[in-house]
């Protein structure tokens, strides 16, 4: 890693919004770097961000922050990919993400949808506050892999076990994995749900998408 590269880096995980943004476009539009390598030195302050959020260092605040400063860096990057080379970008399989009825949060759903992405998932985002009929919908046309159910509050447990009850229902549970993800999840409420697994963050759910297609 670079000097630069690990500046970047120390600047995002910090929170130097101003800094870091500058120095992303940059890295980006004056020296030409790769923009797969900047979404990259992107994840491993994310991967930061996110160990300091579970260590109680940095709060939602600091998440939402995050975010946006992902939103911005990606605004540049994925253009720059899109030129060249997202052709040759083999997708490791599909994933769609929402985050479920009665719950508005994305902040945790928006990084693991940028994790997914820079990692090689063709990710589908449908939002937040998702009613069931929408998710069906979103299945029988995407044909996802895995299916990520996101939420913040306690109340989206009840919300994720009617969403994936209904999976059942329609007879679509068995064609693809589902995964959950959210502030107080654990594995009594991944058991109450009915979902294949959580993750506790988006470092983990990558690695669930990736072990769960390797094994298909």
């Amino acid at each position: 890693m670079t000097e630069e590269e690990r500046r970047l880096v120390d600047l995002l995980a910090s929170m130097e919004e101003d800094e870091a943004l500058a120095l992303a476009n940059k890295m980006l539009l004056q020296d030409h770097a790769n923009p797969m390598r900047v979404l990259d030195l992107c994840r491993m302050a994310m991967d930061m961000v996110g160990k300091r959020f579970e260590e109680g260092e940095y709060f939602l605040p600091e998440l939402v922050l995050a975010g946006e400063m992902l939103d911005q860096v990606s605004a540049v990057a994925k253009p720059l990919i899109d030129q060249k080379d997202e052709g040759a970008r083999r997708k490791l399989g599909k994933v769609l993400i929402g985050t479920v009825h009665g719950d508005l949060h994305d902040i945790g759903k928006n990084i693991v949808t940028f994790m997914l992405d820079i990692n090689g998932f063709e990710v589908k985002d449908i939002g937040v506050d998702v009613p069931v009929r929408t998710f069906i919908e979103e299945i029988n046309s995407f044909q996802p892999d895995v299916v990520g159910l996101s939420g913040f509050l306690t109340l989206a447990f009840d919300s994720m076990k009617e969403t994936i009850s209904a999976f059942e229902k329609e007879g679509v549970r068995g064609q693809f994995k589902v995964m959950i993800g959210g502030g107080q999840i654990d594995e009594t409420v991944r058991a109450y749900t009915g979902a294949d697994a959580f993750g506790v963050n988006a470092v983990e759910a990558v690695n669930l998408c990736r072990k769960w297609l390797e094994a298909a």
